[in-house]
């Protein structure tokens, strides 16, 4: 895993739905909007596969 400029370590396999460039992110790939990005990790929670398979369904 790479660190954030903090020293900590990123998780690339979560969505981090309060941190807006993560939902503009995963909305830009999905072709969504930060709105269903959002609304996707508030329903499954953070793992992206689970994010992205939300977003897949719901399109």
């Amino acid at each position: 895993m790479s660190n954030t400029g903090k020293g900590r370590e990123q998780d690339r396999a979560k969505v981090a739905g309060g941190q807006e460039h993560e939902v503009r992110y995963e909305a830009d790939k999905e072709n969504v909007s930060k709105a269903a990005v959002k609304d996707a990790v508030h329903e499954v929670g953070n793992g992206r596969d689970k994010v992205e398979a939300e977003l897949d369904r719901k399109k």
